[in-house]
């Protein structure tokens, strides 16, 4: 048997702020944005070459709302991998892209902790090859 993630929900508080920071400051690419409702859209940015994306859903009740940037709890959430870490680390940080932890050689790879616009958590990763 073969699986694999095909994408993670992601509450946001607006779609077009979103869309703005994963794709201009992360330089994730926008995959889809098709208009549901009046209130709803359905969105997905990735990270380019990933098979795996993030559905950008815009919380619809105060219960989502107090979620945003908290869905795992205060913990880091996802895990951003890249082949050249220095690189994106400098590119982030030159868009003000804050990181909460200075970059680490692990025995796993380099890696640093960062926030996105809503205090989500993330890890940049270079795995070690």
């Amino acid at each position: 048997m073969k699986q694999q993630l095909g994408q993670l929900t992601l509450l946001v508080k607006d779609y077009d702020e979103a869309i703005g920071y994963y794709t201009q400051t992360l330089g994730f690419e926008l995959l889809e944005d098709t208009k549901m409702s009046e209130t709803k859209r359905w969105v997905r940015v990735s990270p380019p070459g990933s098979s795996c994306h993030l559905l950008l859903a815009k919380a619809a009740s105060e219960a989502q709302e107090k979620q945003i940037g908290l869905q795992a709890g205060g913990r880091v959430f996802l895990f951003l991998y890249t082949d050249d870490f220095y690189r994106d680390y400098k590119n982030y940080r030159a868009k003000g892209v804050e990181f909460m932890r200075e970059p680490s050689e692990e025995s796993y790879g380099i890696v640093s902790v960062f926030k996105d616009l809503y205090g989500n958590l993330w890890d940049l990763i270079q795995p070690v090859q």
